[in-house]
């Protein structure tokens, strides 16, 4: 009998466990590890910033649908992991593993510029649910009092969609409000480009969004270096100044101190570094998926951008990370898998919206090119969003991973999560299963 841990319920963790769960035996044991007892939906937190939808309606209570399915749940924080003996801690209990699946999410580093973030700063943030209700509150005490917007990220964000979500979401509902005309709205980004999005050559992205900035009036601020926040002023590099009434900026991720905190495990950031099959080149009973997996972006900017790690990424590292965990286990018969890291990101503007795919997020390293990126626009980008957040919470609370006719949809738009790695005397791959 193996014990898989799995930390972390998110988009990555919590579909992990289901795919563990389908794929081995009741005889191994699977414990999925959380500090909080939700599952989240984290791409609906702008529409939850701005009262569109209430956070409950987003989440599902983790230990009533994970129970009825033989998995485990321990509720709290991670606070050691020691990957020699194959133990870590959460509170007073240690718990041994034979397989661990590191799958966090980010930390947010909130402490990288003076002043940012709701908690210390002065600035929102919709990165998690804790401050999308914040930003909630914040933005009720705005419309009493409108004045200047600034959206944006800071320098070492990694996923922009949901700063330039924010941005347009606030200028539809200010106008639906009447209240536009008082608001001058500036996006601030590290970007080189509008719609580079921290990975570059995403079809006609940068066209579509410059041209939405500039229908709706939006200031747009490229290569914007932030420096410091003060109370209702931003500090751009060159001393630029930029006065607000509210702030939402993205900030920087990195991984958890548990992991920062053992040598050799991860980056100077946190992030785990993989090999094809997601397993640590160091440590064989650890795996990873999610936001908290090395990523190099695929060019290098003037200002550093991390890799966005979508949810539809998150979800296909988990689905390789199980498949070969069960592999390793004996309990399949088949090649090793790595994830495709094909993207679909949908980002709604209230009126409209815009879909990218980026197959895969990572162009070829020989050709620089991908397999396909596009973008398009439409007001039923809005209703494909929420079709789909429908969809997930539904997954989640039936405890279904990815089913078989996600899976039969994906391949009719010429998509799948994962593929096989070709076993070669290049890449041989032995099971690495700690005899305990």
């Amino acid at each position: 009998m193996a014990h898989i841990v799995v930390i972390g319920a998110g988009i990555g963790g919590l579909p992990t466990a289901y795919e563990l769960r389908h794929l081995l035996p009741h005889v191994h044991r699977i414990t999925l590890i959380c500090d909080k007892p939700q599952f989240t939906f984290i791409p609906s937190l702008p529409w939850v910033a701005f009262n569109l939808t209430p956070l409950q309606r987003i989440q599902v209570d983790i230990a009533s649908v994970v129970r009825s399915r033989q998995i485990e749940f321990v509720q709290g924080k991670v606070t050691d992991l020691d990957p020699h003996a194959q133990w870590l801690r959460v509170g007073d209990r240690s718990i041994d593993y034979d397989y661990v699946v590191i799958a966090t999410g980010a930390e947010l580093a909130l402490d990288a510029i003076p002043g940012l973030g709701p908690d210390r700063g002065y600035t929102q943030s919709v990165c998690n649910p804790h401050h999308a209700l914040m930003a909630k509150q914040a933005w009720a005490k705005f419309l009493e009092n409108p004045g200047p917007l600034v959206v944006g990220a800071v320098p070492g964000a990694s996923c922009m969609g949901p700063a330039y979500e924010f941005a347009l979401l606030a200028d539809w509902m200010l106008r639906r409000q009447g209240l536009r005309e008082q608001v001058p709205i500036t996006f601030v980004t590290p970007e080189p480009y509008a719609g580079h999005l921290g990975i570059g050559g995403m079809a006609h992205s940068a066209e579509l969004l410059t041209e939405l900035m500039r229908q709706r009036q939006i200031e747009v601020i490229e290569n914007a270096e932030i420096t410091a926040i003060h109370p209702q002023q931003i500090t751009l590099a060159e001393a630029h100044r930029l006065p607000f009434h509210y702030a939402m900026l993205l900030p920087p991720f990195r991984g958890p101190r548990f992991v920062r905190d053992v040598p050799g495990l991860s980056d100077e950031k946190g992030f785990l570094p993989v090999l094809p099959t997601y397993q640590h080149p160091s440590f064989p009973s650890i795996y990873s998926a999610g936001v908290v997996v090395q990523l190099s972006p695929p060019e290098k900017t003037p200002l550093p951008i991390g890799v966005p790690k979508t949810g539809q990424m998150a979800e296909a590292m988990g689905m390789a990370v199980a498949h070969n965990i069960a592999r390793e286990l004996g309990v399949i018969q088949a090649a090793p898998m790595t994830p495709t890291l094909a993207a679909i990101c949908m980002a709604d503007f209230g009126d409209t919206g815009i879909v990218f795919l980026a197959d895969p997020v990572l162009p070829d390293p020989k050709t620089g090119q991908r397999r396909r990126a596009i973008a398009k626009r439409g007001r039923w980008v809005s209703w494909l969003k929420i079709a789909f957040e429908r969809f997930f919470l539904t997954k989640m609370r039936w405890g279904l991973s990815v089913p078989w006719f996600e899976r039969w949809g994906l391949r009719l738009l010429g998509l799948s999560l994962v593929e096989p790695i070709p076993l070669s005397k290049d890449y041989p791959i032995e099971s690495s299963l700690q005899t305990r």
